[in-house]
């Protein structure tokens, strides 16, 4: 079991290395046109797809991130460095919260330091974010190995050829739940926001 777990966990490894997060010197310090924006956040996000076809962003999804007040717009249909890190921000946040969840978190964050001249602005925010995925993605790796010895340690007393599916699934119903209780915990946290940071403009409902 330990061998494979050691294998499972290399693999893990090279997974984690290839969706690194996008680098804010990668990011062009130069105002972007729609199209140079999905060809930019597809070549950096490649390694997060599922499927070789996948799309990171299209078009219609960024004018709808407008139209919904996620995105600020743009000026005269160029795309700032602001906006980039915003649509970063989106992009990992529209995998597992609602529209209106991100509103309430992003909202916020862009009314006050989007665009913002003097102190801390939208680059700062996201380099103070993404500058602790290094050190949680080696807690991740020592919580995954945990639960996968976890779910390798099921199923003793059920048929050989049967135990590699069933660890397989419990290993599965592991991460799920462990997905689904910190999910909950995000939307506890946002429901619990006064009722004026839920609005793009900042008037209470």
């Amino acid at each position: 079991m330990e061998k494979n777990v050691h294998e499972f966990l290399a693999n893990l490894l090279a997974t984690l290395k290839s969706i690194d997060y996008v680098k804010p010197e990668d990011i062009p310090n130069i105002d972007l046109y729609m199209d140079q924006v999905t060809t930019f956040m597809d070549e950096h996000l490649a390694a997060s797809k599922r499927y070789e076809e996948d799309k990171i962003l299209t078009k219609t999804m960024i004018n709808n991130y407008a139209k919904n007040d996620l995105l600020p717009p743009p000026e005269k249909k160029k795309y700032s460095k602001e906006h980039l890190l915003t649509l970063i921000f989106i992009y990992y946040f529209k995998n597992i919260l609602s529209i209106s969840d991100i509103q309430s978190i992003l909202n916020p964050i862009t009314r006050e330091y989007f665009g913002s001249k003097d102190g801390f602005n939208m680059l700062d925010v996201y380099n103070e974010v993404f500058h602790l995925e290094k050190e949680e993605s080696k807690k991740l790796l020592k919580d995954l190995a945990k639960k996968y010895r976890i779910a390798d340690s099921t199923f003793h007393d059920f048929p050989e050829e049967d135990r590699n599916y069933l660890h397989t699934f419990s290993f599965i119903c592991l991460l799920s739940f462990d997905v689904y209780i910190k999910k909950m915990i995000i939307e506890r946290i946002i429901d619990q926001f006064p009722s004026g940071e839920n609005d793009s403009d900042g008037k209470k409902r």
